[in-house]
């Protein structure tokens, strides 16, 4: 009778401890991509070792049956981009010593300057892919398939398909595409806070045009910065980067391909490589694979990522030495996250914290730099409360902020407009300055970055746009209303000191950013 209830008893708790981890893990698939990896794919099955052990703390590794479970789920995507018209247009120099002879057209077509249009021949390039749904969706890279005409995915056993790209976000430098397709295997998401120094990772993709690869190496380091990505304008404001670094092989054509961990979980997305030659040379980065999971479910639901800021500018003190501080003026003890301003009505500020707090924690999770910051807030959107914890005067203290959006509201941010692919800062021109050159008004062109203006002309900066389509532009409101929803269009106006207009025909890409 004894044996019989001790063995009941241990049924009981068996089924009770299974239903909590199942409740569990369904919860934190779900809590941020509703839609995806409710069930475990075919291939994980046929593999038949998910947390089985496979991760051993002494003696060599096994990791057959994790590139078994994953190669299936990286794909090969090749792009290919239309050949584009570029528009020469310059200012012509102020009466060139030649002039006189040849005339300054004559001069500008012998010497290049000015006038003129050219074809670019097509461009073609490659790079990886992870199926994250059996239903089509794949993650990679935005430089991987930004600005392509046509994005061709080829399986591992050799199926392609046409993919759609759906919507990418360059400050992240992730992208998500789509083929039609049923019932195909896909890679389970890890989780990257968990990842530990000297663990065992593989890194899988197409490197160099080759068939699938594998490489394998471990972590190296984490919360890593290397001042790459860029956001919609070109500038590197609003870019977040908190990468995995890896000693795994990768070369070019790994990039969109999947980090993993020994169970053939995704970890993180391979990005970038540490090399003077542009091939492998020691280190690979990821992008963790706890930012693709939100970044990846805001643009398949809002088609643009719902950031939430903390509105507040910082310096990474604990990377600056003793002269450094000083000339920042931040105290020589001080290590961390040191806030150097604040915007008048963000949330830092709603909240109490005051320039010269250091941030210890978001949320009980330790704040030690810049890239672990912008890491733990990729979590949230705007209208989440933190709770952060900050030093004043080497007194700590939590406070909870409510987060906003980059316009310092709590309202979804839509889709990049056709604007922001000119690829440009853009003000209206101020109204005196537009008095004393003439003009009734206009947008001027502060810093031309990555986008149509600088991929497809020679326009410099400072240029002011008065007209779109022959129509009247005088304000940066007048430009948006202009464009509207046009590819094609022809940006007229005036360089400061030149008294002819110049004219620039452009071709907007419809690729979402």
């Amino acid at each position: 009778m004894k044996t019989r209830n001790i063995l009941f008893t241990v049924l009981i708790s068996a089924v009770t401890a299974f239903g909590v981890l199942f409740a569990y893990n369904k919860f934190d698939h779900n809590r941020n991509n509703p839609n995806f990896q409710s069930t475990l794919p075919a291939n994980y099955k046929f593999a038949g070792f998910l947390d089985s052990g496979n991760s051993p703390s002494g003696g060599p590794v096994d990791f057959t049956q994790a590139a078994a479970a994953a190669i299936p789920t990286v794909v090969h995507i090749k792009t290919t981009t239309n050949a584009k018209v570029v528009n020469n247009n310059l200012p012509q120099q102020q009466q060139n010593p030649f002039s006189d002879l040849f005339g300054n057209d004559l001069f500008n077509q012998l010497f290049g300057q000015g006038g003129g249009r050219q074809r670019m021949l097509p461009e073609r390039a490659s790079g990886s892919g992870v199926i994250i749904s059996d239903d089509g969706y794949i993650v990679t890279n935005n430089h991987v398939v930004a600005g392509a005409d046509k994005v061709t995915v080829t399986m591992s056993n050799n199926k392609q398909y046409t993919a759609k790209v759906l919507a990418v976000d360059p400050s992240y430098d992730l992208a998500v595409i789509k083929i039609d397709a049923k019932n195909l295997p896909f890679m389970l998401y890890g989780n990257s806070a968990d990842t530990k120094i000297g663990q065992w990772v593989l890194a899988i993709g197409y490197p160099l045009n080759l068939e699938a690869t594998v490489t394998a190496g471990i972590i190296s380091a984490k919360s890593q910065y290397l001042g790459l990505n860029h956001d919609n304008t070109g500038g590197q404001k609003l870019a977040v980067e908190s990468f995995l670094q890896t000693d795994a092989a990768v070369n070019p054509g790994n990039s969109g391909g999947a980090l993993i961990n020994t169970n053939g979980q995704l970890i993180g997305i391979n990005s970038a490589i540490a090399s003077p030659t542009g091939y492998y040379s020691g280190y690979s980065y990821a992008i963790p694979v706890d930012i693709v999971k939100k970044v990846v479910n805001d643009l398949i639901k809002y088609g643009s990522v719902q950031r939430g800021f903390l509105g507040a500018a910082f310096i990474d003190a604990g990377r600056l030495n003793d002269e450094q501080k000083q000339q920042a003026k931040i105290p020589a003890n001080v290590d961390g996250v040191y806030i150097t301003d604040l915007v008048k009505d963000g949330a830092a500020k709603a909240a109490g914290i005051e320039v010269g707090d250091v941030i210890k924690k978001i949320n009980g999770v330790d704040i030690n730099s810049g890239s672990e910051l912008q890491e733990q807030l990729s979590n949230f959107r705007p209208g989440d409360k933190v709770k952060v914890t900050i030093s004043r005067n080497g007194v700590e203290k939590t406070v909870t902020a409510t987060l906003k959006n980059s316009a310092g509201n709590y309202n979804i941010v839509k889709p990049t407009t056709m604007v922001d692919k000119l690829g440009a800062e853009l003000e209206t021109l101020d109204p005196q300055k537009a008095k004393q050159m003439g003009l009734p008004g206009g947008v001027v062109v502060k810093k031309i970055n990555q986008g149509a203006l600088n991929d497809q002309t020679r326009m410099r900066d400072g240029f002011i746009i008065t007209k779109v389509n022959g129509n009247p532009v005088k304000s940066l409101d007048d430009l948006k209303k202009e464009i509207g929803n046009q590819t094609d269009i022809t940006i007229t106006g005036y360089y400061p000191g030149y008294n002819e207009p110049f004219e620039y025909p452009l071709t907007l890409d419809t690729t979402p950013e």
